[in-house]
């Protein structure tokens, strides 16, 4: 039975990650609604991360590896430091800077305090009502190559708020990339590059404190977990990229505040707990 629930959580977290609706608060949410009854916590979420996040490296390769070798060969003096590819580089490093300060000085509060369902529910509705303001209000003139410093910043502070299930990482980036006047493609493919080395990185690390501090799933049902995601998420990233091209944001707003004001009522009436 506890494989069928972290097949389940896989498939929801390869469904839920790159869509604007946060992957974490499903998983949250879904540790209290399956027979298990029981939170599958920090870790395993970080875990399965390593697995969409996988997805991103594979339908982003090209990207990758040309900003990566731009940027390198910038660092020798072989190309301009302004070319728009090391650029993109810097701006990912100097973007992941917020989660990975605010990581580490939260650690406990993410793996306890934040897990709270009223919490989650609150941060569901709050940030689906502002990604609904941003794409409304958004100019969405800018593209990636018009990304500044104070910008990239930005970016990573709103990233960095997705240590808070309910918010979205996808999510908070867009929303900020789009008050911001980006383009939504371009805010959401900035966002994806962005959670790159955060998600590997805290992935990674749970994985490795896993070891000593086994948690709900075992590491071979996590694993199983993982590769799920993996293989969902590529098909949500080809179809969230298509998507956003011609439509709105509004769809996920609806469902976010749907989601969140449903939760608010099992609350409030004791079916489920925080």
């Amino acid at each position: 039975m506890q494989l069928i629930e972290a097949i389940i959580l896989g498939l929801v977290q390869g469904l839920t990650e790159f869509l604007p609706v946060s992957s974490s608060a499903h998983l949250r949410i879904l540790g209290e609604i399956l027979p298990g009854a029981q939170d599958p916590g920090a870790a395993f979420t970080a875990i399965t991360q390593i697995g969409t996040e996988a997805a991103v490296v594979v339908f982003f390769w090209r990207d990758i590896v040309r900003i990566i070798g731009h940027w390198c060969r910038s660092l020798v003096g072989r190309i301009p430091r302004n070319d728009p590819d090391a650029r993109m580089g810097w701006l990912i490093i100097i973007g992941t800077i917020p989660i990975v300060v605010l990581g580490l000085l939260f650690q406990d509060q993410i793996e306890t305090t934040f897990r709270s369902l009223w919490l989650v529910a609150g941060m569901l509705i709050f940030f689906g009502v502002l990604l609904g303001i941003a794409d409304q209000v958004g100019a969405k003139k800018r593209a990636l190559k018009d990304i500044t410093v104070p910008q990239g910043l930005i970016f990573g502070g709103a990233q960095a708020l997705a240590l808070i299930p309910g918010v979205s990482r996808s999510g908070g980036t867009i929303t900020a990339g789009l008050f911001m006047g980006f383009e939504r493609a371009a805010a959401a493919r900035y966002a994806f590059l962005l959670a790159i080395p955060a998600v590997f990185g805290s992935g990674f690390y749970q994985l490795f404190k896993s070891y000593d501090q086994p948690g709900v799933f075992t590491l071979g049902e996590t694993a199983v977990a993982t590769v799920v995601a993996f293989l969902v998420a590529l098909g949500v990233i080809a179809f969230f990229m298509s998507w956003i091209s011609k439509h709105s944001f509004m769809p996920f707003v609806i469902y976010r505040v749907a989601l969140g004001s449903l939760l608010l009522v099992l609350l409030s009436t004791g079916v489920i707990q925080a």
